[in-house]
């Protein structure tokens, strides 16, 4: 069983690990619906809508979907129920959920009231009636006893006390067991649902059932165990004779239709009735000899002794008179009086007519009848005495729509008058306005008319501004009082408005040519055309270029005959083309002056290679229609780059490629590298070589190309003889040049003055220098007198030209308050 149950709920919630925390409230809901449709599915498809099966199914799925949501509350206290609150659940009809402090509060009020009124009513003490006080349910009021009053909290089956309330994995105020509460029917199966709240659905265990006649044995759901199988029922009737004729069927058969001659019950007369009424009375008296032999039966018919049967006495009277009459004891029991009482009731309108009445005649049972004086009804009390009360019956008198009414006594009606309404008219205008209307309140005849301004959108655009002036509604033939006479009613038909008239507000009109600054002031309603003084324009055809005409009606195909003979053409344009091409290119267009995009650019242009050993011919087009990288690829030669390394001597081995050349510190070239004196000579990789003047400190791109490679080897002594002999030589050679240079420069080096000769040679000042700088004085106090004379005449200017912006300004703020046409 546990096994089972893990199973079980592992299927309800696999699907739920991976939501995330965040959204596990909503995702549960959703989890728990969709879980609700696939355990109901396959009873629904069993059960008819209508069945108590389906009932209970649906109220299933309303406690799990209303406790998965947390919208499950309480009909005491109308508060929702947590799932950390303790619960009770009625088990009996209804099935509803309330607070367990609640329902206890509920059930002792109800106990001690009820046991109240057994003491005040049954001679019964105070405890015993305590003890027999019952309580009901709040919803379904199913009455339980004061034991039944709960004290703990439990589950919905009733197996766990203080269910967890902390488990995400189980529904609230559920154990998450099976549920295993027995059936409904005493089938003899248990709940295979976990723990849930609202009733148990039908059996779903698989038996060998027989249909309602017994003819027919198949294999079905147990809580579906009950059908029919088309045939005829064929059971034995009531009467034992004939057989039920009706299809197999649930319940008891009908009674007996067959039809047949039946006796009386004492025989003497038969008809033809239904097998199930076959046993009646006929009016004659018996008239069967008594037991003396000297008096007959005075009674009505009746059934015949067993020791004589009926039919043996009427063949003695009929057919053998000569012969003894067999005696019919009667059964003994007490007669009474026959006699109708024919004393006068109280009313004086009607006999007593009770039988064997000893005097004292009951109030008159019958139906007063009288008319009353409304003249629409009769006396409905018992029959009495003297006038008859007023008519209770109460008349309702209302407004046109009905929700105001007020009663008056029946045959008042004619003399009141109807109530005022305070709820709105519910007749629809007719005019545009519709609902937006003001409400008025509810009447009789016709609304009042519309105060509304009208609001009509002229086809120019503006609004009519007068008060609504549209068809007012008929009153509704319905809302009319009737006549206290019969008079010809007429319907009566709405009252047609009158037109808009023409459009009178104020606009600024344009010339036929649509030019900004040459609008006139012009009723709406005149269209009139004028033309100004500027010139047209108009775009030409080209697209690029305005029309230099003066204003003149533009050619439009919609236009009427009158003005399409004021309307002129625009001029054509001839000039060359000037837009720019796309892609964007340096070339100008060929063709003239044309609308749409210019003609794909062919001109050739020359791009030289990376290396700049090649030169390559494109058309402008195809060249500039390729992207970055693609114009680079292109642009190779393919062949060797052939550009100096940057930190060699040697080219670069790569194909032509742009930008800076890859790998400049692995070059594999071969060089020779010589020692200091240049005595010894190895053969490296120019990569070696480098790494080896990084090494040593140096950088390699500045070392000249004479020196690559020298001084990377370390001398031996055979070179250190060699230095010192060199060594020599040069001092001797760097001595010799010395003494030759001393003399030269001793010749080129002038004698330093005085330092007083100094002052005196700089104070000497030539009087042209002086001349120079008087003019550069009086040039420069020229300038800045134009200067300060071009300031205020531009200074002016700007101001007379800002009062004019401002006063165009305010001209065009003015024409913007009337509309353009």
């Amino acid at each position: 069983m546990t096994s089972t149950n893990d199973d079980h709920r592992h299927r309800q919630f696999s699907d739920s690990d991976s939501e995330s925390d965040h959204g596990h409230a909503g995702s549960s809901s959703l989890l728990h619906a969709d879980l609700s449709n696939s355990i109901f599915k396959s009873y629904l498809e069993f059960t008819n809508q209508s069945s108590p099966s389906a009932s209970d199914l649906s109220k299933i799925q309303s406690f799990l979907t209303s406790s998965s949501s947390g919208a499950l509350s309480c009909l005491i206290c109308l508060e929702r129920i947590k799932p950390s609150h303790p619960t009770w659940s009625c088990s009996s009809l209804c099935f509803a959920v309330f607070h367990l402090a609640c329902i206890q509060s509920w059930s002792r009020q109800s106990s001690d009231l009820s046991a109240a009124r057994a003491t005040t009513r049954l001679p019964i003490s105070s405890q015993h009636a305590s003890e027999i006080s019952t309580w009901n349910c709040p919803k379904c009021r199913v009455q339980y006893s004061r034991s039944q009053i709960p004290k703990h909290y439990h589950c919905f089956c009733g197996k766990l006390q203080d269910p967890p309330s902390d488990d995400p994995w189980v529904l609230p105020h559920s154990c998450g067991e099976v549920c295993n509460r027995p059936l409904k029917h005493n089938c003899g199966h248990n709940c295979l649902l976990l723990c849930h709240p609202g009733p148990c659905p039908s059996c779903p265990k698989l038996i060998k059932s027989k249909c309602y006649c017994g003819a027919v044995s198949e294999v079905r759901r147990c809580g579906f165990k009950n059908f029919a199988c088309n045939n005829l029922c064929s059971k034995r009737l009531q009467c034992g004779v004939h057989k039920c004729a009706q299809p197999c069927h649930d319940g008891p058969c009908p009674p007996c239709a067959a039809r047949g001659a039946y006796a009386c019950r004492c025989g003497k007369e038969r008809q033809e009735r239904e097998c199930h009424d076959r046993e009646f009375r006929c009016e004659g008296a018996c008239n069967r000899a008594l037991k003396c032999g000297k008096h007959r039966c005075e009674k009505g018919c009746h059934e015949v002794s067993r020791a004589v049967p009926p039919w043996d006495v009427y063949g003695d009277l009929q057919n053998r008179r000569d012969q003894v009459v067999p005696v019919w004891e009667p059964q003994e029991r007490d007669l009474a009086c026959e006699r109708k009482c024919q004393i006068m009731r109280d009313c004086g309108r009607h006999a007593c007519k009770r039988r064997c009445c000893d005097g004292d005649c009951p109030p008159c049972s019958e139906v007063c009848g009288r008319k009353l004086r409304c003249k629409n009804h009769k006396c409905p009390a018992p029959c009495h005495r003297g006038a008859c009360a007023p008519c209770p019956v109460m008349v309702t008198i209302s407004c046109a729509c009905g929700e105001t009414h007020f009663e008056v006594p029946c045959g008042t009606e004619m003399d009141q008058k109807p109530p005022r309404c305070p709820k709105q008219c519910h007749i629809a205008r007719l005019c545009r306005h519709g609902s937006n209307s003001k409400p008025h309140k509810c009447h009789y005849g016709a609304c009042p008319p519309c105060r509304l301004i009208c609001d009509e959108e002229y086809p120019c655009g503006h609004k009519c501004n007068l008060r609504c002036h549209g068809p007012i509604s008929p009153p509704n033939p319905e809302f009319t009082l009737k006549p206290k006479k019969k008079k010809s009613i007429h319907q009566a038909e709405y009252t047609p408005g009158s037109p808009c008239p023409p459009c009178p507000e104020l606009v600024w009109r344009s010339c036929v040519g649509q030019h900004v600054g040459a609008d006139r002031r012009m009723v709406c309603s005149d269209k009139t055309q004028f033309s100004c003084d500027n010139l047209c324009g108009n775009p030409l055809s080209c697209g690029n270029h305005y029309c230099t005409k003066t204003c003149h009606a533009l050619k439009d195909l919609s236009a009427t005959p009158f003005q399409k003979e004021r309307s002129n053409s625009c001029e054509e344009c001839h000039l060359p083309c000037q837009k720019e091409r796309r892609p964007t290119c340096s070339h100008p267009c060929p063709l003239p002056c044309h609308p749409g995009e210019c003609p794909p650019c062919k001109v050739l242009v020359k791009r030289s290679c990376h290396c700049g050993s090649m030169v390559h011919v494109f058309e402008c087009l195809y060249y500039n229609s390729l992207s970055e990288k693609e114009q680079l690829a292109v642009r190779s030669c393919g062949g060797p780059c052939h550009r100096k390394l940057p930190n060699c001597t040697h080219l670069c081995p790569e194909t032509c490629h742009p930008g800076v050349c890859p790998s400049p510190d692995k070059c594999r070239k071969k060089v020779f590298v010589r020692c200091k004196c240049q005595t010894l000579k190895k053969e490296w990789f120019c990569l070696d070589v480098q790494a080896a003047h990084w090494n040593a400190g140096s950088d390699p791109r500045d070392i000249p190309k004479n020196q690559y490679g020298i001084g990377l080897l370390p001398c031996n002594s055979a070179c250190k003889s060699k230095v010192q002999v060199v060594d020599s030589e040069l001092h001797s050679r760097k001595s010799k040049v010395m003494e030759e240079k001393e003399p030269e420069t001793e010749k080129n080096v002038p004698k330093r003055k005085k330092r007083r000769q100094q002052v005196q040679e700089g104070k000497q000042i030539s009087r042209l220098q002086k001349i120079v700088v008087a003019m550069k004085w009086i040039l420069l106090i020229v300038t800045l007198v134009v200067v300060l004379i071009a300031i205020a005449n531009y200074g002016y200017k700007g101001l007379m030209w800002l009062s004019d912006w401002m006063n165009e300004v305010e001209e065009q703020r003015q024409r913007r308050t009337y509309r353009r046409v």
